[in-house]
């Protein structure tokens, strides 16, 4: 039988200045009982739907239905407006957010509070396709943003989001090999790569130097053990890990 044709998602790494050390990094914690990537810590995303390739088609942007996905995405998981332009102010996230979760038309509800989207705000990171054998493939574009101006605290979306918080990638790397935390392994992958940026403009920066071709993990054998690889030369420090642990819970 051949296997259903990946799922087109968005996924996004808000980015914000650390109060005294390396950009913090908006980071979820899926709730548990979600079939794909259940109580792993992700960057907020999800599937393109129509609504969103509908508000794209007026964006002459060739990522630009991606770019919707993740800026609403991020709202519905976190109340963070990352991607907008208008009077942006912590107290509207949670109304945006409110008004998604309860079915609210994403077009007219930045028409109505005075908000535009800023695609030109998302950089496009990477592209993942995990083809193991997971119930549901993904196809994912990742999109880097900056985080919007002033304190924004992530209020995580009831039902679907454990906790949301803004931490450092590396402080968040060293929660997963504590065993404090699980991440997929598309997850770690990309934190390894982002905590060795000093500054969003960093990040930024490697994304323009690197391909955005699709990265397919596969697994070959390596010194006498199976390991799950990603192609050299992609800004990835970290290119294979032992198959028992990349996708231990």
């Amino acid at each position: 039988m051949e296997p259903d044709p990946p799922i087109p998602a968005a996924t996004l790494v808000v980015m914000r200045p650390g109060v005294a050390g390396p950009p913090e990094i908006l980071i979820v914690e899926r709730a548990a009982a979600m079939a794909f990537a259940g109580g792993a810590i992700v960057f907020p995303g999800g599937r393109i739907d129509p609504a969103d390739r509908a508000l794209a088609a007026q964006h002459g942007d060739s990522h630009a239905a991606a770019k919707v996905t993740a800026i609403r995405e991020t709202i519905e998981e976190s109340a963070v407006l990352a991607g907008l332009s208008g009077p942006l102010d912590p107290s509207l996230g949670p109304i945006l957010q409110d008004a998604l979760l309860a079915g609210a038309d994403f077009a007219g509800l930045l028409d109505q509070h005075g908000l535009s989207l800023d695609l030109a705000a998302l950089t496009p990171f990477a592209r993942w396709m995990p083809a193991f054998k997971q119930a549901r493939r993904f196809d994912t574009l990742f999109l880097i943003a900056a985080a919007p101006a002033g304190d924004w605290p992530p209020r995580p979306q009831p039902g679907e989001c454990e906790s949301a918080e803004w931490a450092s990638a590396s402080s968040l790397l060293a929660r997963i090999d504590a065993g404090e935390d699980h991440a997929i392994f598309p997850t770690k992958r990309n934190l390894e790569r982002l905590a060795r940026f000093a500054t969003i403009e960093e990040a930024r920066g490697d994304a323009e130097m690197h391909s955005l071709e699709t990265i397919i993990p596969w697994v070959e054998e390596r010194e006498g053990a199976a390991h799950v690889c990603i192609p050299e030369n992609r800004g990835y420090p970290v290119t294979s890990e032992p198959l028992a642990t990349a996708f231990r819970a």
